[in-house]
C-alpha cells in the first residue's frame, strides 16, 4: 500500500508523506484503530463519512480528515448512480426526452420536465407559440413542486439533526401536494407531464377545487414548522454560524439558488431571466445576509410561502381561461394523444380513441407518426436555464436535424452546488458536516446523471 493510498481495503497503517500514519477503517475494526491511534499519540485521522442524507442514499462518499473532532480537509465522492440519462436520451424521440429528465432529480421532476421542454420549443422556434394556459399550468406546477421540495429538504435535515417531529410534520404536508399531482397527472413523481408544446392534459376544474381544498391545512402545516424550526434554540445551536459559504466563494464555484441568496444577492431566474410568464406575476426573491445554515433554512421557509403566492395567482388565472387549449396548435409537434386522469389511472380518452380508431384514417395515422417517429427538429443548439427549488437548472441540447437529441446534457444545481462540501464543512466539526451537507439540499440523482 503507497503512502497515500487513503482509500485501500487493508486495514493495517503506512507511513504517509508527512511522516505520520493513514489508517483505514473497513467497518467493525473502529476501536481496534482508535487504540493504535492513541498508541501513536496522533490525533489526525482519516476516515469515510455517509450516507447520513436520505437524498444520497449510499452514493454520496465524502473523506474527511481529522484532527480530532475538527475537520482539516473534507473531499466529496459521487458518481455511483450510473442512471446515464443524458445519453439514453440520444437514441430516444424529442417527446421521450421528457420521461428519462423528470427521473434525475426526483424531489423537483417538474422543473426538470419544464426545462428541457422549453429548450426543445427554443429550437423549434415555437416559443411564443405555446398557448398562455398551458404556461399558467407550468408555474402552478412548478412552485407546488418547489414547495415540495423545500418541504423534503426542511424535513430531512431536521431529521439528521434528530428532530424526526420536523421530518413527520414536513412529509405530511408534502402529501398534500402530491395528491393534486396525481390527480391531474396520474403519477405522485416522475411525471412526464410536461411536454414539448404545452403539457399532456388539461387542469379540471375539480383539480383545481382539490387544491384549493388542500392549501387552507397546508398554510396551517408550514406555520406549525416554523414554529417548530426558526425559533427552536436547539436548532439554531446547530445551524447558526454554520457552514459559511461567502458570496465571493459562490462565485468562484458557480452556486447558486438559497446558497447565493444566503449571501444578500438577489439572484432568481425568474426576475432576472423570466420564463414561463413569471414576469405578470406577484413575487419577492427572498435574501439573507448571514451566509451559514440558517440562513438557508429562513430562506427556504420564506420561498415556500412565496410559491403559495403565485400559486394562487396561478389558480385565479385557471379560472378564468377554462377551455383553452395546452398545447401548441402546430399538429406536427403537438402530441397526438388526449389524454385524461380514470379510476383506472392514466390513459386516452374515450373519445379520442374513437375518433383515431373508428372514424379518422388520418387521425390513426397522425397519431401512429408522431408517436413512433416523432416530430423533426431544426440543427442548431440551444441553452435555457431555469430556477429550480436548488439554483440554476440548465438544459444544453443540440440538434442535428433529426427525430431525436444529437446531445443533451443538464446543468444540474446539486452538482455544482456539491463542491462547496468542502468549503463548507472544513475547519468545522464532524457534526457540523451534518449541517453543511443539509444546507446544500443535494439530490444524487441530479449530480450522477
Amino acid at each position: 500500500m503507497s503512502a497515500t493510498d487513503y482509500y485501500s481495503d487493508r486495514d493495517e497503517f503506512a507511513d504517509s508523506v508527512d511522516g505520520g500514519a493513514v489508517f483505514n477503517a473497513g467497518g467493525g475494526d473502529w476501536d481496534q484503530i482508535a487504540k493504535d491511534v492513541a498508541t501513536l499519540g496522533a490525533e489526525r485521522i482519516v476516515v469515510n463519512m455517509g450516507p447520513q442524507h436520505p437524498s444520497t442514499h449510499g452514493v454520496l462518499r465524502l473523506i474527511l480528515e481529522l484532527d480530532g473532532e475538527t475537520v482539516r480537509e473534507a473531499r466529496a465522492g459521487i458518481g455511483f448512480l450510473h442512471t446515464g440519462i443524458e445519453k439514453n436520451m440520444e437514441y430516444r424521440t424529442w417527446v421521450q426526452g421528457t420521461t428519462f429528465c423528470t427521473r434525475m432529480d426526483y424531489l423537483t421532476p417538474i422543473f426538470n420536465e419544464a426545462a428541457y421542454c422549453l429548450a426543445v420549443e427554443k429550437l423549434l422556434g415555437i416559443t411564443d407559440q405555446i398557448p398562455q394556459r398551458a404556461s399558467d399550468i407550468r408555474v402552478l406546477m412548478m412552485e407546488l413542486n418547489r414547495v415540495g421540495s423545500h418541504l423534503i429538504c426542511l424535513a430531512t435535515g431536521g431529521m439528521e439533526l434528530g428532530a424526526t417531529t420536523i421530518m413527520t410534520v414536513g412529509f405530511r404536508e408534502r402529501e398534500r401536494i402530491l395528491r393534486f399531482f396525481e390527480a391531474v397527472s396520474g403519477l405522485r413523481m416522475n411525471h412526464a407531464y410536461v411536454r414539448p408544446g404545452g403539457v399532456a392534459q388539461d387542469v379540471l376544474p375539480e383539480h383545481l377545487d382539490l387544491l384549493e381544498s388542500e392549501l387552507p391545512a397546508l398554510r396551517r402545516g408550514v406555520t406549525e414548522l416554523e414554529r417548530l424550526i426558526l425559533e427552536n434554540p436547539i436548532y439554531k445551536g446547530r445551524t447558526v454560524d454554520v457552514g459559511h459559504l461567502s458570496l465571493t466563494a459562490c462565485m468562484a464555484l458557480g452556486v447558486t439558488g438559497p446558497i447565493l441568496r444566503s449571501t444578500g444577492l438577489p439572484h432568481d431566474l425568474r426576475k432576472a431571466e423570466p420564463y414561463c410568464g413569471y414576469e405578470t406575476y406577484e413575487f419577492d426573491v427572498i435574501t439573507r445576509r448571514d451566509m451559514d445554515a440558517y440562513s438557508r433554512t429562513v430562506i427556504r421557509m420564506e420561498e415556500i410561502w412565496q410559491s403559495l403566492r403565485i400559486a394562487e395567482q396561478a389558480i385565479e388565472r385557471l379560472r378564468a381561461s377554462q377551455g383553452e387549449p395546452v398545447m401548441v396548435a402546430d399538429r406536427k409537434i403537438a402530441w397526438p394523444a388526449q389524454l385524461s386522469v380514470g379510476a383506472d389511472g392514466q390513459g386516452n380518452s374515450l373519445d379520442h380513441i374513437r375518433e383515431i380508431m373508428g372514424e379518422s384514417m388520418e387521425s390513426l395515422i397522425h397519431h401512429f407518426k408522431l408517436v413512433t417517429e416523432g416530430f423533426r427538429v431544426p440543427p442548431g443548439q440551444v441553452y435555457v436555464p431555469i430556477e429550480s427549488p436548488k439554483g440554476e437548472l440548465g438544459v444544453h441540447l443540440v440538434s442535428d436535424g433529426g427525430t431525436r437529441p444529437y446531445r443533451a446534457h443538464f446543468r444540474d444545481p446539486s452538482f455544482h452546488n456539491l463542491q462547496a462540501a468542502s468549503a463548507l464543512a472544513e475547519g468545522g466539526l464532524v457534526a457540523d458536516v451534518i449541517v453543511a451537507v443539509a444546507s446544500i439540499d443535494p439530490v444524487m440523482g441530479g449530480v450522477d446523471r
